[in-house]
């Protein structure tokens, strides 16, 4: 017999963007916030795992504070062989990409890459360039972050004006 998963009603939209406003929130504060238990709560965030619509919990870090001063965007163009799995052996290789993925248009992949400073996101991107499959990059310097308060920015958290709000 298969089980079905259980609807996502408004309760659960409040309980996650209590958690994306303040993971550390406890269940018992959400819970009073939305008028339910703790225990409720609790069961309705264990179902949401258990459904990936909640798939973990992590801590937000301001990438200035770790050392990564220098951000780009990076446009990959590949011969036509590569296949999207290629690409995903060769990002995980390198630390500095904080996010890549296929696109449309013309590039074939779109990477997020921090770097201590120019010279060694130059440094990254010899060593991307110089994988055989990759026939061109075309590279963004970030000069500044328009919406400071998102997770690319490094927010420690989201303000009421940005994505957890927008749940409600």
């Amino acid at each position: 017999m298969t089980s079905k998963a259980a609807p996502f009603d408004a309760l659960d939209r409040k309980i996650v963007a209590a958690l994306i406003e303040n993971g550390r929130t406890s269940f018992a504060e959400i819970g009073a916030a939305i008028g339910l238990s703790a225990t409720a709560v609790k069961r309705r965030v264990d179902r949401m795992r258990e459904n990936n619509v909640i798939t973990g919990f992590t801590a937000t870090v301001r990438p200035a504070a770790l050392g990564w001063l220098t951000e780009a965007y990076v446009e990959v163009y590949c011969d036509s062989a590569a296949p999207p799995r290629r690409l995903a052996e060769v990002v995980r290789n390198h630390p500095e990409i904080a996010a890549a993925m296929t696109v449309t248009g013309g590039a074939d992949a779109l990477l997020h890459v921090r770097a201590t400073d120019v010279e060694h996101f130059e440094e990254v991107l010899e060593r991307i360039r110089a994988e055989p499959f990759i026939r061109k990059t075309i590279s963004y310097m970030v000069l500044s972050h328009l919406l400071p308060e998102s997770p690319e920015a490094g927010a420690g958290q989201p303000s009421a004006s940005s994505g957890a709000a927008n749940l409600l």
